[in-house]
Order: C-alpha cells, then sequence, then structure tokens
C-alpha cells in the first residue's frame, strides 16, 4: 500500500496522462491540487513509484507515465465514483424511453450511444433468445426445396433460419407444421421444450423437428454488437497497434468470451494484460451485466486505451446497463 503522498502523485500523474496522453514531469505535478511538496521531493517519489513498477519512463529525459500496475492502484484506491451530468443522463433515459421495435435494432443503436458518450469502443452482448417464450412462429416456403423458418420472441427479437425440404413437403404441410410448431412453442421459451409431439404425418413431423433444430441453433447463438471502432482506434499511434485491436475486435467469439470472463470473476475494470487477451494488451475493457429480475441477460461494456478515463467509463456503462435492463424488463 503506498502512503499518502505517493498515491497523490501517482494520481495527479494518472489524471494529467489521461488527459494529455503525454508524459509527466515532476515539476508538473508538483503544482497538482493534493501533492504540496517541490518538484525535488516528488521527482524523488516518482522514481520510488517508478522502482515498485507503478510508473515507467519510456525515454530517458521524459517524464513518467502509469504502468497497468499505476492504473489499477488509481481504479481501486484513488478514482472516486463517476457521475454523469445531468444533461448525459437525461440523454441516456430519453434514448430508452424511446427505444422501440426490433430488439436487435435496441442494442445496436445501444452500442452507438455508449460509443458515443464515452468515445471508446462499445460491446453490447444481448440476451440468448433461447431463454425468451415464443411470440409467434411460421415456417415459410421459398422453393419446392427450401423455407425459412421465422420466430418472434416475447422480448422482441427475431430469428430466422433456412431449413431445407424433400419433394413430399406440400404448401398444406408446411401450414401443417406452422400449426403443430405454434400450437406447441408459444408461450413457452425453447430451452422448456424437450420435443414436439408426434403430428401422425411423418413429413409434417420432419418438417418440425428439422424447424425446430434449426431454431435451436440459431437462438442459443450470442447477440454481440459493438459500435465505435473507429474511435478506439484513433486513440494509438501505432499502426500495428490498432491493426491488432481491430482484427481482435471483428471475432465476435473473442469479444464475446472476453467480456463474459470479465462478468464471471466478478470484476467491473480489466487492464491491459488483466484480460487476458494478448492483441488487446494496450487496451482496458470495463463492463457491468444486464440484470432482469435477478437474472444476469447479458453485459454491456466499454473498450478503449489503458489510459481511459475509467471513472467517466465506469459512470456511463454502469447508467447504460440499468437503463438497458430496465427497458428490457418492461418488454
Amino acid at each position: 500500500m503506498l502512503d499518502e503522498r505517493k498515491a497523490a502523485i501517482l494520481g495527479a500523474v494518472v489524471q494529467e496522462y489521461i488527459a494529455t496522453a503525454q508524459p509527466v514531469g515532476s515539476a508538473h505535478i508538483a503544482t497538482a491540487p493534493g501533492v504540496g511538496v517541490s518538484p525535488a521531493t516528488v521527482r524523488n517519489e516518482m522514481a520510488v513509484l517508478e522502482q515498485e513498477g507503478f510508473l515507467v519512463q519510456p525515454h530517458t529525459s521524459a517524464g513518467r507515465i502509469p504502468t497497468d500496475k499505476g492504473y489499477r492502484f488509481f481504479v481501486d484506491h484513488l478514482a472516486g465514483p463517476g457521475r454523469l451530468d445531468a444533461a448525459t443522463t437525461s440523454q441516456v433515459g430519453q434514448f430508452f424511453e424511446a427505444a422501440h421495435g426490433r430488439l436487435e435494432e435496441m442494442l445496436h443503436r445501444t452500442s452507438t450511444l455508449l460509443a458515443d458518450l464515452t468515445r471508446y469502443a462499445a460491446v453490447v452482448v444481448g440476451p440468448r433468445a433461447e431463454g425468451e417464450p415464443v411470440r409467434s412462429v411460421q415456417v415459410v416456403g421459398l422453393s419446392s426445396t427450401a423455407a425459412t423458418v421465422v420466430v418472434v420472441f416475447a422480448n422482441g427479437s427475431v430469428e430466422n433460419q433456412l431449413i431445407e425440404l424433400g419433394a413430399d413437403v406440400t404448401d398444406v404441410r408446411l401450414d401443417a407444421a406452422t400449426s403443430h410448431l405454434t400450437a406447441q412453442l408459444t408461450g413457452s421459451p425453447l430451452r422448456a421444450v424437450a420435443e414436439l409431439p408426434p403430428t401422425g404425418d411423418e413429413v409434417v413431423d420432419r418438417v418440425c423437428a428439422d424447424a425446430l433444430l434449426a431454431i435451436r441453433e440459431v437462438a442459443h447463438d450470442d447477440h454481440v454488437y459493438l459500435g465505435g471502432a473507429s474511435s478506439v482506434a484513433a486513440a494509438f499511434d501505432a499502426v500495428e497497434v490498432v491493426r491488432s485491436v481491430l482484427h481482435t475486435l471483428e471475432q465476435q467469439f473473442i469479444v464475446v468470451s472476453l467480456v463474459r470472463d470479465i462478468v464471471d470473476r466478478g470484476m467491473s475494470v480489466a487492464i491491459g494484460v488483466e484480460h487476458g487477451v494478448e492483441p488487446l494488451a494496450a487496451c482496458s475493457v470495463v463492463v457491468a451485466p444486464i440484470v432482469v429480475e435477478g437474472e444476469h441477460l447479458g453485459s454491456v461494456g466499454v473498450l478503449g486505451p489503458t489510459r481511459m478515463n475509467y471513472p467517466q467509463a465506469l459512470a456511463t456503462v454502469d447508467v447504460v446497463s440499468e437503463q438497458l435492463g430496465r427497458r428490457l424488463g418492461d418488454g
């Protein structure tokens, strides 16, 4: 644990580096609020902080910048709880009050909102459809050999999947399959339906079984929405870092696993190498779960450089996740 003076100096360095992205010198820190010692004393304390791994000097003649350890101490001990200003809080509230229509569209727009508010890349992992009651289901013939199964869930999400048809599947049998699926699935979540009872028509039963299997597969998928990737790219000078970050963000499985792992570990902030995704070692992630009636249905988060404004990011993510959870709970 750092003593009060070292903690104050570290906090001042972190805040200045977040604001300027330039190495911080002792003369500047000596004038920072709460420090109140000479530049020589600051220089000595910064040298100790460097030895203990909280700061690093990128060049011999340069000032210091925080390390991941320094940011972690700042987040855990120095950064007070951030608060959104009244105008931003009102903007978030109005956004969700006006959010209607398909769930997918709302989640996509939420990622854009979060990215706009923070200027970082925003990730929204929505609820899987398999846990939601089915509102309607329909099998629509596209040709003599293919049909699409369209399912609308109670939370407003819509899933559709193609299935192949045999030569013996007529329009009458497609209608019969739709009626049977509607009777068996409406009002129940897919994971609560073990199997469908037979109809007495083997062809209809086969269509229903194929449709249910196709729906289960797509309903089990995670819904991931990413906004503001260009914003996080602008935070880095090195082209190879930008390329690595953007390439990783394009891989949905990695993004979902990253966010889920942080939430499962009970963390709200993962700094640099803490999250374990090497291509994103220059980034920090701030996340919050989407909770509806005590159930964790998804997550929202932002990804930015390790010098991100942590209090502001935490406050924004918390407000957006709370409002989104409330909106999903309202249906």
